[in-house]
């Protein structure tokens, strides 16, 4: 019974059940979409001792994602279920890496002397790229690269989902990398 693919007509018959109140019902599905939860932490490849707390992760996400789902609205649970754990897993790796400090012995010696030539021409290239970058992206690449502000920062001035946040800068990074190294967006 755990884990079985369930066929369209009991589905929608567990759904039915579940806004009627059934707890049984309720936790078959979860039980169902379980797998899912477990297939989405492997394509993260996140350290071993970091897959446990994924996995919990989306667990959780599983569960509300169940409880807050309508299927009066014609999607199919499949599509919205992924998303949101999906989702909730990505926020969590970026909560753990935000907490991460860079070691002293792996920074850049040029960014350790803000006043280096390097570092000045460095700032200018990406001062002309922010330029050129649509304004919400690089007010964003601006204050998390330039002004050392957290994502977390930039989502609640932005009023966005901090997901949302890293999204922009990787969009506005590679859109810099393609400007700055055309030959090499090929490999990227």
């Amino acid at each position: 019974m755990d884990d079985e693919r369930l066929s369209k007509s009991l589905e929608d018959r567990l759904w039915s059940e579940i806004k009627e109140g059934s707890d049984e019902a309720r936790e078959r599905i979860i039980l169902s979409y379980r797998p899912m939860v477990f297939w989405i932490a492997k394509k993260f490849r996140v350290p071993g001792d970091l897959y446990p707390d994924l996995v919990q992760e989306g667990m959780v996400a599983l569960i509300n994602s169940v409880d807050n789902f309508d299927p009066s609205r014609g999607f199919r649970f499949t599509t919205y279920g992924y998303y949101r754990v999906r989702g909730q897993m990505l926020n969590f790796i970026q909560r753990k890496e935000a907490k991460a400090p860079v070691p002293v012995e792996d920074m850049d010696e040029e960014l350790q002397d803000p006043f280096s030539p390097d570092r000045i021409d460095s700032l200018l290239d990406l001062q002309n790229g922010l330029d050129r970058l649509p304004e919400r992206e690089a007010r964003i690449l601006s204050e998390m690269v330039l002004q050392g502000k957290s994502a977390q920062e930039v989502a609640e001035r932005e009023s966005m989902d901090v997901s949302h946040v890293y999204r922009l800068r990787r969009k506005a990074l590679g859109w810099l990398r393609s400007w700055f190294f055309p030959d090499a967006t090929s490999r990227v």
